[in-house]
């Protein structure tokens, strides 16, 4: 049995926290998170007309170490907004392949020249801007609005449905009330765990230490990684900068705070013999960012009058750099599946659980997939205990060319790619 949720909302008890509001605004759609998959939806959502609200907890959209890639599928979703060539004048690099350099060759996990599609690469761009593109697109619209330095505190919950969120700003406590409220905050997600959901979470073997060191007008483009034993590492080119992933094993951020600058430098060295000059700008831990990776998916992602989307409903591993990539398809699906049932004022949990039906396929089979290379790939490498040799399954699936694509085509699009309706 579905229940509905409608614009008209019933009568309330005053709560304890009604007083300390400052003022109670209205929308149809409240969206929490301004990353790629919530700023994609209130903007799908805006052109369709429909009252939408963003709120973004931070002042600006400016975070080291967030996601910058774009892939061919986001890419042609831009497309189909009329917006791709104007996001390609914004200063961006490309990754047109991937490579793993190891002691036995160079293995080439993606060669994205090869796909079928007008954008045959992945964008690198620094995701503010990009957010800061999509906001400003949005804001075309006069059913938009978007808030910035909007935490949100709580849900409005009425007779087992959510109607909204109070979010404190530096002027106080606020009320929004929609008819359809969005989870888009994240791994971390404050409306996940107000709605009362639990992830499920798998054990990825790896951590991963970032920083960036100068980069050469010299220095080749696009992105490639080392594996030898015990080390793995991945350069992208930021333009003026190299971002530096360096995988170290699940926990041991610890052991190489302990053992001190000076040794990770010569870490770094080991695998990069030739950036001597260049390891010596890490200076500072205030350089190093750690990010601990995680990899969950929650078995329902609605209750309702309220939607989870990307992070929020699935944590993505950093294998692949997918996890932008899968917020915003997240979000066109939503948008595809809900632009009606918005417009009409009605929103039923059917609704809501089309979105989700839509989208875990494709959300497990590539957390499934990241799992399988986490185990025979990235773990295999961070054993000491033995030499790193490429798994064989994997040489021969590279250098069979009616199978050579396949890796490329499921990180630039997934299994099923959600593709624009509205």
């Amino acid at each position: 049995m579905s229940v509905e949720t409608s614009l008209v909302s019933p009568e309330r008890e005053e709560s304890s926290a009604d007083s300390d509001v400052l003022d109670v605004q209205e929308t149809t759609c409240c969206i929490v998170g301004g990353g790629p998959g919530g700023a994609v939806l209130a903007l799908l959502l805006a052109r369709q007309g429909i009252p939408v609200m963003l709120l973004e907890a931070h002042e600006d959209f400016d975070r080291d170490f967030r996601g910058d890639t774009l892939h061919p599928s986001v890419l042609e979703i831009m497309d189909a907004l009329g917006l791709a060539d104007r996001l390609h004048k914004l200063r961006h690099t490309k990754i047109s392949q991937f490579a793993f350099n190891t002691p036995e060759g160079s293995f080439p996990i993606g060669d994205f020249r090869r796909l079928k599609t007008k954008f045959p690469y992945i964008m690198m761009l620094p995701q503010e801007h990009f957010l800061e593109f999509i906001t400003d697109e949005a804001k075309r619209h006069e059913n938009f609005q978007l808030l910035m330095g909007a935490s949100a505190q709580e849900l409005i919950v009425e007779d087992d449905v959510v109607r909204g969120v109070r979010y404190r700003s530096d002027r106080g406590t606020h009320e929004v009330r929609a008819l359809l409220t969005i989870g888009a905050d994240g791994r971390s997600s404050r409306v996940r765990r107000l709605a009362g959901f639990e992830p499920q979470k798998t054990s990825p073997p790896m951590d991963i230490i970032w920083f960036r060191l100068p980069r050469k007008p010299t220095d080749p483009e696009g992105a490639f990684g080392r594996v030898s034993t015990g080390h793995i590492l991945i350069r992208l080119d930021r333009m003026d900068e190299w971002q530096i992933g360096y995988v170290i094993p699940k926990g041991g951020w610890q052991r190489v705070r302990k053992a001190g600058l000076p040794a990770l430098r010569e870490a770094i060295t080991d695998v990069l013999p030739e950036f001597p000059e260049r390891v010596e700008h890490l200076q500072d831990w205030e350089q190093v960012a750690v990010l601990s990776v995680e990899s969950s998916r929650c078995p329902r992602w609605y209750r309702p009058g309220l939607l989870l989307i990307g992070d929020a409903a699935h944590v993505m591993s950093p294998v692949g750099g997918v996890g932008i990539n899968y917020a915003i398809q997240d979000a066109v699906a939503a948008a595809n599946i809900l632009s009606a049932p918005l417009k009409a004022g009605k929103v039923e949990t059917d609704d809501l659980r089309k979105v989700q039906r839509e989208r875990e396929f494709p959300t497990k089979f590539i957390q499934s997939l990241q799992a399988v290379i986490q185990r025979r790939l990235i773990a295999e490498a961070l054993d000491t205990s033995k030499p790193f040799k490429f798994p064989l399954l994997m040489r021969l699936l590279l250098r069979i060319p009616i199978l050579r694509n396949i890796p490329a085509r499921l990180i630039a699009f997934g299994i099923r790619p959600a593709r624009l309706k509205v």
